[in-house]
């Protein structure tokens, strides 16, 4: 049996906006129309770990390496 979130490790909108670094409207637009994963209980988004782990690397940059500049 595949291992589930435990209620207590859900976090409300205003909690994951915090710990993710971006505003509450952001998120709600993004589990409205962008496709973020959420879980709706009763009214309210929840967000599980995995669920803030998808959203974080949904946003995820990219190193990029550095390019030497040419002498002059």
């Amino acid at each position: 049996m595949p291992a589930t979130a435990l209620v207590e490790d859900f976090t409300d909108v205003t909690e994951t906006a915090r710990r993710l670094g971006i505003g509450v409207r952001r998120l709600r637009d993004g589990v409205n129309h962008m496709g973020f994963p959420a879980h709706r209980m009763g009214r309210r988004l929840m967000f599980s770990p995995q669920d803030r782990a998808e959203i974080a690397e949904m946003h995820r940059i990219p190193a990029q390496p550095k390019r030497r500049r040419r002498a002059a």
